[in-house]
C-alpha cells in the first residue's frame, strides 16, 4: 500500500513493508540508475539484474565532492537525462550521494530511495535533506530536496551485522527522547535482538519512527523551527564523529548523553540517567575521552550557529525537548568540564 505524504512543493509516495521487487512498477527500468555501495551489492546482487547500476566504495569517506564528480561523469557517458530518475539502494551515504546528485543533475531529476540500514530507515532518507561532507565538517553542502519515493524492504536488513542495527537505534533513541515517551517505555521493555527476531514488531517500529520525522518535516521543512529538534545529540556528536572515526549512531549516542547532561544543568531535566541506560542497553557508546579544544573549534562552525549563540536541543522531559540558545563562552565552559 502506498501512503502518500505532502510537504511544501513535493509529494513523496511511502511504500511501507514493501518488496525491492515493487520497483518495476515505480520507475521505467530503462531510464532508471541505481546508485548504491560494493557491500550492498555483493550482499544482493540479484535484486539489482535489469538496473543500470553504478556502484561506490562503502563508507563515510566516498560522502565528498569527488565521488559526486564520479558518478556525475558516469550519468553522462550513460547518456542519463531529465527523464532519468535516480535511485539510492543503501544507508544515508548512498541516499545522502543519490538525492545531491539527482538535484544537481542537469538542474534537477526524479529520485527515490531504497534504504537498506535502520540508520537509512529511520532517519537518513527522510526529509529531503541531501549533502556532502567537507573535510571534518559533516553535511556543509547540500539542498533540501524531497524523493518521489521511498521504499522499504526490511528484507534487506538481513545481511546487516550488529553494528549496524545499534547504530540505527540511536536515531530511534533520539526520536523517543524528544518526541514519543510512549515509544521510549516501548524501547526499555525490549532489547535489540527482540526487533531483530519479530519482523512485525520491527516493522511497527520502522514506520512509528517514519512518520515521526515526516510529521515534523512537513511542519517544518526548511528548519527554521520545530525540525532543529531533530539535532537533539547531534551537535557535539558531528564534532566527535569524524575527528574520532565513529560511526554516525555512535556519535549521536555520545551527544545524547552528553545533551541529557547539558539538559541536567540547564533545564533540571530529571532524567539523564534513563537515556543513558537506554542507550547503553541499545549496546551504543556513552562516553569518550575527546580533545575539547578540538570538538569545540569543529562545533562552532556547526551550522545550527547563530553568530556568538548556538542553538542546542535540550531535553524538559523524556518526549519532550526545546532548542534554546546557548552563548558559545558558555558552551565552550560547558565542553571543558564534560570533556
Amino acid at each position: 500500500m502506498v501512503q502518500k505524504i505532502k510537504f511544501s512543493n513535493a509529494t513523496t509516495d511511502f511504500y511501507f513493508d514493501s518488496s525491492i521487487k515493487e520497483l518495476a512498477k515505480i520507475v521505467d527500468k530503462r531510464s532508471a540508475f541505481v546508485i548504491t555501495d560494493q557491500n550492498v551489492f555483493d550482499a544482493h546482487e540479484k535484486r539489482f539484474k535489469g538496473f543500470n547500476t553504478i556502484v561506490i566504495p562503502a563508507g563515510e569517506e566516498q560522502k565528498k565532492q569527488a565521488t559526486v564528480d564520479d558518478i556525475i561523469v558516469k550519468l553522462i557517458q550513460n547518456k542519463a537525462d531529465r527523464k532519468s530518475v535516480l535511485i539510492g539502494i543503501g544507508g544515508g551515504v548512498i541516499t545522502d550521494l543519490t538525492g545531491y546528485i539527482a538535484s544537481v543533475y542537469m538542474r534537477g531529476i526524479r529520485f527515490g530511495f531504497v534504504p537498506s540500514t535502520i540508520l537509512g530507515l529511520v532517519d537518513a532518507s527522510i526529509g529531503g535533506k541531501n549533502g556532502i561532507d567537507v573535510g571534518v565538517y559533516k553535511n556543509m553542502v547540500g539542498i533540501i530536496r524531497q524523493p518521489s519515493f521511498l521504499l522499504h524492504d526490511l528484507s534487506l536488513l538481513q545481511s546487516l551485522p550488529d553494528k549496524e542495527w545499534q547504530n540505527g537505534f540511536a536515531e530511534i533513541i533520539k526520536h523517543a527522547s524528544i518526541k514519543d515517551a510512549a515509544m521510549f517505555k516501548q524501547l526499555e521493555q525490549h532489547r535489540l535482538s527482540d526487533y531483530q527476531k519479530d519482523k512485525n514488531l520491527l516493522a511497527a517500529l520502522i514506520k512509528r519512527n517514519a512518520l515521526i520525522k515526516t510529521k515534523v518535516v512537513q511542519k517544518d521543512e526548511f528548519e527554521k523551527g520545530d525540525r532543529r529538534l531533530l539535532n537533539f545529540g547531534h551537535t557535539i556528536g558531528h564534532a566527535i564523529e569524524t575527528q574520532y572515526e565513529l560511526m554516525h549512531g555512535e556519535a549521536v549516542a555520545i551527544g545524547m548523553v552528553l545533551a541529557s547532561e547539558i539538559s541536567r544543568q540547564l533545564k533540571a531535566f530529571p532524567d539523564q540517567e534513563r537515556v543513558s541506560a537506554l542507550i547503553k542497553k541499545y549496546q551504543l557508546p556513552t562516553a569518550i575521552q575527546f580533545d575539547a579544544k578540538k570538538v569545540f573549534e569543529v562545533l562552532v562552525m556547526d551550522k545550527k550557529r547563530v553568530r556568538k549563540e548556538m542553538n542546542f536541543v535540550l531535553l524538559e522531559k523524556i518526549g519532550k525537548a526545546v532548542v534554546q540558545p546557548i552563548p558559545l563562552k558558555k558552551l565552550e565552559q560547558i565542553i571543558n568540564k564534560l570533556s
